[in-house]
């Protein structure tokens, strides 16, 4: 994590630089981060989080050890240099396990700690801000930062034993909900100055009295409300007016930024001007597979023009396959009269958990296979895929499915690439 501690050093000393951490375990999305991260002569922040990946498989179904060594293979497959690939964990807690009680959820995300650490993950989102059974509705700031501190003695007892670069980490109290608000989103609130000094307080208190002093040097980020947020049907955008005191509040903090959760669909502009409010780590996920389904789906129409496809269509197979295992998607999609859209096109994206189903994957891959065998007709690549079709027409893309998908995810990850970017000196902005 050396390369992370200096970057957000230069960019404590002026320097306006950030980092998007990519949450995905799409091999696409993957690729796809791992060329845009070349592209820009940039160090690639790649996440797993809690639920996706831990000892137990989670939705992806790969353990942390599994999901470096699955990373590694994308990597090795497409011909792109591994070597500027950083691996964070994300939420890790016990969030999975919330319907338990706190001793065993707790249990449980000691294990997840000491798994993402000793598969070598090293950069740590301690994430307890959630309620187990049997606690209160909401814990206050000396239980979360003591949940954490909990987390946090058993990863640095996992670094001590396995050697490696020590772990960095991100702590905060204030967080989002993994993957976007499962409610309708009305007016938001950006975390307070006071709320900032509260947690920081209260986390450092408890790291030491664990005799965490080292460790909380490490503490490297701070995940609070900037304003941004998105449900189902829309986005709510970055306001830098709303977090002008809460950008001053972290300039006087040594070392320490703010990271910026569900940063997915916001403007260029907006992501620009979070980096430069310090909030120097983005996080972005959901956005980047919604941007590979409508890619997908245009492939999908585009195979129907062509009266190629054999027996059901890849969505007919999707939207089958949602049905059948509803619990990745039903608490969000409440409202009936908009379920079968929001299936396909919501924001939150909950599609996402389905792409490595056996039979979403086999008939993923067969339509690509079909649609390799010759190139697409230009007429339909415009008609379904415009923004393509203009950069094949200009020679700078290549009218394959493949090159599609990627180039459809890229278009995502480019606008973070550029803000993360766009105060560095002798480097073009927005």
């Amino acid at each position: 994590m050396k390369a992370l501690l200096q970057l957000l050093q230069r960019h404590k000393a002026g320097s306006g630089e950030g980092i998007y951490a990519v949450c995905s375990s799409h091999p696409l999305v993957i690729e796809a981060a791992l060329r845009e991260s070349q592209r820009h002569d940039q160090w690639l922040l790649i996440e797993a989080t809690s639920n996706q990946v831990n000892q137990f498989g989670g939705y992806s179904g790969m353990t942390p050890a599994g999901f470096r060594t699955y990373v590694a293979d994308i990597a090795s497959r497409a011909s792109l240099r591994a070597d500027r690939v950083l691996l964070g964990g994300d939420h890790l807690g016990p969030n999975s396990w919330r319907s338990e009680a706190a001793a065993v959820a707790m249990a449980r995300s000691e294990q997840l700690i000491a798994d993402y650490v000793a598969a070598g993950f090293r950069k740590i989102h301690l994430d307890c801000s959630m309620s187990c059974a049997g606690d209160s509705e909401a814990l206050d700031d000396a239980q979360v930062a003591q949940r954490a501190a909990q987390l946090c003695r058993v990863a640095e007892d996992t670094w001590r034993k396995n050697g490696g670069e020590a772990p960095v980490y991100v702590i905060g109290t204030e967080v989002p909900a993994p993957g976007g608000a499962a409610e309708a989103l009305g007016a938001l609130t950006v975390t307070t100055s006071a709320a900032v000094t509260a947690t920081l307080e209260a986390h450092q208190r408890a790291f030491l009295e664990r005799g965490l002093g080292a460790a909380w040097e490490r503490v490297v980020a701070l995940v609070v409300q900037p304003g941004v947020e998105f449900d189902n049907h829309k986005v709510i955008d970055y306001q830098a007016a709303k977090a002008r005191q809460l950008s001053k509040r972290i300039e006087s903090e040594r070392g320490l930024v703010y990271e910026a959760h569900s940063t997915d669909y916001q403007k260029p502009a907006a992501l620009a001007a979070l980096v430069k409010d310090h909030f120097a780590i983005l996080k972005v996920g959901p956005a980047a597979t919604f941007a590979l389904r409508e890619v997908l789906w245009a492939l999908a129409d585009i195979e129907q023009e062509l009266a190629e496809g054999t027996g059901e269509s890849l969505k007919d197979i999707v939207l089958t396959a949602m049905r059948k295992e509803p619990r990745y998607w039903k608490p969000y999609y409440t409202a009936p009269h908009t379920e079968a859209a929001d299936l396909q096109y919501s924001f939150s994206d909950r599609i996402r958990y389905y792409w490595g189903a056996a039979e979403v994957r086999n008939a993923t891959d067969a339509l690509i296979a079909r649609l390799s065998a010759r190139p697409i007709p230009l007429t339909l690549l415009s008609q379904y895929l415009p923004l393509q079709y203009q950069a094949i027409r200009a020679g700078a893309l290549e009218n394959t499915p493949q090159a599609l998908l990627l180039d459809g995810v890229s278009r995502v990850l480019s606008g973070y690439a550029r803000a993360c970017a766009a105060a560095v000196a002798g480097r073009p902005g927005i």
